[in-house]
């Protein structure tokens, strides 16, 4: 099911979408940067970038599922604006007249903003969100608002009100999620960019389902004024892209401290583009192989495993360490999702039928703890994360699988999945610390693998510098799905 605003789409086409326009061969895969010089030397419009990324949303949608609402209306209107300012000198930065999409969880005024859920299914709210107000300040077109699963609680994005996102790689598999339309729509060259939330993988998980680059920043630093909360204390907002240095300059222009979150930090933002040139020589990349590399698939594992070594050959030093404690960390994560009865315990009991049994049954197991196990569990929290902050100061970053599984069949999905998809990542979300998903190889079955770099609290730029050194010297990020 899709809402349209301003663009129709014939849901009967056939499965054939025909041959791409020359032009879109060499634009739909290229980065922030080359389109941006595309339209400041007028080789290329904003109007005509926005139209190429709608008529590519028309074709490809019906197979991929992508989005929920398509504003073309809105995106053209924006579009004319960005040309009309560069025309006029008025230049806002490397995202003006940059189509991006938003996840539907993500408050858009007047826009349709439903959380993936029956009970949101009419909602269209007042005000945008704060990362909505910053990225319209910086230029960005917004082309729609991407699917994801329902009220962002899981990792699949196989959405029981609004169908199945699929996986550009093979659209028999899921994308990973919940972010999973905003991370299919930038992997099948629909979009420049697109805006996530994770509160425990859903950025980073569907980046390495779609072979994109995830980036969840450090706590705080986005503000999330305005986006539906899940778990507060671990909710976060995080570009997705295609390169590294895409997602910097999303992250760039969305943060900033914000008075309506009370989370927010106040901190002046690095120049993260200085430090992504500084060399790795004698760099130390910690690889904590307990609880990391263990379960789930073992080929994803060692494809993890291989893609260490362009670290020793960048000059970095590999180091095996230990995060203790973090078995123990897992179990706490779960007890602090009980703070999801704060967020929706109160639409849950208002009209219980307007959630999917599935979402009422994960409601359940993570809302049976009682007041004392979440404040042992936060107690905890701040001893683990002293901890991993002792580790820290033996590494730069560290390095590990985003999960220790790959995409699986929509209509199949192993059980063990349930906790593999996510168990790397949400430790992460637990302790705040900055962490980025990027593409490292690809399995038997054609289907992409990502390697999580892991920084210290607001060392955003490090994990910046360290994924960025990786990904050139490695082919992954020029690889896309043969979609058309």
């Amino acid at each position: 099911m899709i809402m349209l605003q301003g663009i129709d789409f014939n849901h009967n086409q056939p499965q054939s979408l025909g041959v791409r326009h020359m032009t879109e061969r060499i634009i739909e895969f290229a980065t922030i940067l080359e389109v941006g010089a595309l339209i400041r030397s007028n080789e290329f419009s904003a109007v005509a970038l926005t139209t190429l990324m709608l008529d590519r949303i028309e074709r490809l949608e019906n197979r991929l599922n992508a989005f929920i609402t398509v504003t073309a209306d809105l995106a053209l209107e924006q579009a004319q604006l960005a040309d009309s300012e560069l025309a006029n000198g008025h230049d806002r930065g490397p995202l003006h007249g940059i189509p991006i999409v938003i996840k539907d969880l993500i408050a858009t005024q007047g826009i349709l903003t439903t959380a993936g859920s029956k009970y949101y299914a009419s909602w269209i709210p007042k005000s945008d969100a704060a990362v909505v107000t910053r990225l319209s300040a910086a230029g960005a077109v917004i082309l729609g608002k991407t699917s994801l699963h329902e009220m962002a609680f899981g990792s699949t994005s196989i959405n029981p009100y609004y169908g199945a996102v699929s996986n550009p790689w093979r659209l028999d598999h899921h994308p990973g999620g919940s972010s999973g339309g905003s991370a299919v729509a930038v992997a099948a060259g629909m979009a420049y960019a697109g805006i996530g939330t994770d509160t425990g993988c859903s950025v980073r998980q569907p980046a390495q389902c779609c072979g994109i680059v995830g980036h969840k920043p450090t706590f705080g630093l986005v503000s999330t004024a305005g986006v539906l909360p899940l778990v507060e204390s671990m909710d976060h907002v995080g570009p997705l892209a295609r390169t590294v240095r895409e997602v910097a300059l999303v992250l760039r222009a969305i943060q900033d401290p914000d008075s309506n979150d009370p989370h927010s930090i106040n901190r002046i933002a690095d120049d993260y583009f200085t430090q992504m040139n500084k060399s790795l020589d004698g760099a130390v990349v910690g690889v904590p192989r307990r609880f990391f590399f263990t379960g789930g698939d073992p080929e994803v594992v060692d494809l993890v495993d291989q893609a260490l070594e362009t670290f020793k050959e960048l000059g970095a030093r590999v180091v095996d360490m230990d995060l203790p404690d973090v078995e123990r960390a897992l179990d706490e994560v779960d007890v602090t999702f009980s703070e999801i009865a704060h967020a929706h315990g109160e639409a849950l009991a208002d009209d219980p039928e307007a959630f999917s049994d599935a979402f009422r049954q994960r409601y359940a197991s993570v809302t049976k703890w009682s007041d004392s196990d979440y404040e042992a569990a936060q107690t905890f929290r701040r001893e683990f994360i002293a901890k991993v902050e002792a580790v820290m100061d033996d590494c730069d970053v560290l390095a590990m699988p985003t999960s220790t599984v790959a995409a699986a069949l929509i209509s199949a999905q192993p059980h063990d999945h349930v906790v593999q998809r996510r168990k790397n990542a949400c430790i992460f979300n637990f302790t705040g610390q900055p962490a980025i998903s990027i593409p490292c190889g690809f399995n038997a079955a054609g289907l992409p693998v990502g390697m999580m770099l892991v920084g210290g609290m607001f060392e955003d730029a490090k994990v910046f510098r360290f994924a960025r050194a990786f990904e050139a010297a490695t082919p992954w990020h020029r690889q896309h799905p043969q979609i058309t």
